[in-house]
């Protein structure tokens, strides 16, 4: 593959992550005000983490894509594995609608449980064919099990809004 062709890969991958990124920051574009609102728990971290790691973890998401784009092209394994992720894409961007956009707490949840299943399937996926790309998206998978603890607590704890 010539290096035109993977830088252009790697750009399309950033794009395509960071899209997905934006889409879901559409859904949640009041939830700073909203998550000062509700009853939170006192393990839960401040807003301004939150764009910083959403960040991150998008990038190594994208860079882990491209790494098994890269190697196999969109054949075999690597495209069924692609595919998962890009279910995981969508149902991350889902999630932030879900919570923050349409306050479905119950919805909400169960829905990270299927992103989380997601991941794992991506992370599966992707051992099989570059360890490296599966081991981007450990962070990912550490931080949305965290999500789906602060987010069910959450639900929990404010049933009225949620």
């Amino acid at each position: 593959m010539s290096l035109w062709k993977q830088m252009s890969g790697l750009i399309g991958w950033l794009a395509l992550s960071f899209v997905v990124a934006a889409l879901g920051g559409w859904g949640s574009m009041n939830a700073p005000v909203f998550y000062r609102e509700l009853m939170i728990p006192d393990w839960a971290p401040p807003t301004w983490v939150f764009g910083p790691v959403w960040t991150a973890l998008y990038t190594m998401m994208a860079v882990a894509a491209w790494l098994v784009w890269r190697e196999y092209g969109f054949q075999g394994a690597a495209k069924r594995a692609l595919q998962i992720n890009l279910v995981q894409l969508a149902l991350n961007t889902l999630w932030s609608w879900l919570f923050f956009a349409w306050y479905l707490g119950a919805v909400s949840f169960v829905e990270i449980i299927l992103l989380w299943a997601a991941i794992v399937a991506t992370i599966v996926g992707y051992w099989r064919l570059n360890k490296a790309a599966a081991l981007l998206l450990i962070p990912y998978l550490v931080w949305v099990s965290f999500a789906a603890a602060l987010s069910y607590t959450i639900w929990q704890l404010n049933p009225n809004v949620l």
